[in-house]
């Protein structure tokens, strides 16, 4: 069935499920979360805008990555789109392509260009303007890949980066210049030369499959690179990074479960970037991987007008926790080219983590991280909670910006020479 036959063109009104009220409105409750079936607005998108697709299909994930919305034409059918968007999809050119599932863009506001969800997946003519510092690879990958698809930055640790493919783009990729360009296919020949790569490193006992998204693989194909993985006897640690569970959570089966079950200790990094992404369909997608014994760690991407707020950020790790995803990283947006409209400044970020601590359970405080460009790896910030030394005391302060004490006596020949030095600058 072609979309443009499925698709009905219809816009909300305020007294149906697909009106977007008040965006800062409490989230679901666990029980609305547990709730089964399609969430209302989900249901409300299918049956105005695609009539003559069934509940069965629209919960077929290969029916939801088939007909993704890619094109101006497809998003003017559901949405009310500003010149701004107009002007550069029209534009397009070589940047990263447009990609979005159904299922993703019954959660989009159709009448606020600045609904969060939307700034996340359609571009603007800011995605145009390259500002100082940013790069087309500004961590580096390219010159830390020894063999097409792997990035050995870390010593015992490689990114394999599995194929270009997503579901759905976000705006913000680092890997913008190459994600959903078909350069990176999930030939068996390409995957073969980077896991010869793997085998002959006694070093690397940790692998991160990313690209694109993984979970896009059928399910035969990831479980034939889950076992070849598993047969490298130095390799002890297997993760996957993915947004399906955001932007097609329909992906998560019982039989890719029961597959990825196999393969264990698997962890998997997952992609939620606001509270609106926190459906049942997601809760249900989460439950079925942790079920299955997969931990679960969201790196989030701190985005301008996305989730650049407390009270925000709050919701979103306090939705995570009940879906149980561990909030893990924070990350600062990384400069790709053409990023500066979506990053915020390093002091909103930490004014975000000192919003969370203390202000809520340790578990929902993510680590907040900038990548160092060029290939510096993962550097954590934390707010100034010490405020310095004082004789043989720490002087720190907590979360309510009292001051507190604590005795650590320096002893000078018990100090190893990197503290001495540490200290020394300290008292300068």
């Amino acid at each position: 069935m072609e979309q443009s036959a499925t698709l009905a063109q219809s816009q909300p009104t305020p007294s149906d499920p697909l009106h977007f009220g008040d965006q800062d409105a409490e989230p679901p409750s666990l029980a609305e979360l547990t709730a089964p079936g399609e969430n209302p607005r989900s249901r409300a998108f299918r049956k105005r805008y695609y009539p003559g697709v069934t509940a069965s299909q629209w919960s077929d994930w290969r029916w939801k990555a088939t007909h993704r919305l890619k094109n101006l034409a497809d998003l003017e059918r559901v949405l009310d789109l500003s010149a701004d968007e107009r002007e550069a999809m029209v534009r397009g050119g070589t940047m990263l392509p447009i990609g979005i599932t159904p299922y993703y863009t019954s959660l989009i506001d159709p009448a606020n260009a600045m609904d969060p969800i939307r700034r996340t997946v359609l571009p603007t003519t800011g995605e145009f303007v390259r500002m100082p510092g940013e790069a087309d690879d500004p961590l580096g990958e390219d010159a830390h890949s020894p063999v097409p698809g792997i990035v050995h930055r870390y010593p015992d640790r490689v990114l394999f980066l599995v194929l270009d493919y997503c579901t759905t783009y976000c705006r913000y990729c680092t890997r913008s210049r190459v994600v959903g360009h078909g350069e990176i296919s999930a030939s068996e020949a390409r995957l073969t030369r980077a896991l010869d790569y793997i085998r002959s490193n006694p070093s690397i006992r940790d692998v991160l499959l990313s690209g694109g998204d993984p979970l896009s693989l059928k399910d035969d194909k990831l479980d034939w690179l889950l076992t070849r993985l598993r047969q490298i006897p130095h390799v002890q640690f297997v993760r996957i990074g993915t947004k399906m569970p955001a932007v097609c959570p329909q992906r998560i089966t019982p039989q890719l479960v029961k597959m990825l079950k196999k393969h264990h200790p698997l962890w998997m990094s997952v992609h939620f970037q606001h509270p609106a992404e926190c459906t049942p369909e997601a809760y249900r997608a989460c439950a079925r991987l942790a079920n299955a014994g997969i931990p679960l760690g969201s790196q989030t991407v701190l985005l301008r007008g996305v989730n650049d707020s407390v009270p925000v950020m709050k919701r979103l790790v306090h939705q995570m926790l009940m879906m149980r995803v561990r909030p893990y990283y924070l990350y600062q947006c990384d400069p790709i080219s053409g990023s500066s409209h979506m990053r915020t400044s390093v002091e909103e970020g930490l004014a975000i983590i000192e919003g969370l601590r203390g202000h809520t359970t340790g578990y929902a405080v993510p680590t907040y991280v900038i990548d160092a460009p060029g290939g510096g790896g993962k550097i954590p910030l934390q707010p100034g909670y010490m405020i310095g030394r004082d004789g043989d005391d720490w002087v720190l302060r907590n979360f309510e910006q009292r001051r507190f004490r604590y005795t650590d006596p320096v002893e000078e020949s018990h100090v190893r020479p990197r503290g001495r030095a540490a200290l020394r600058t300290l008292r300068e």
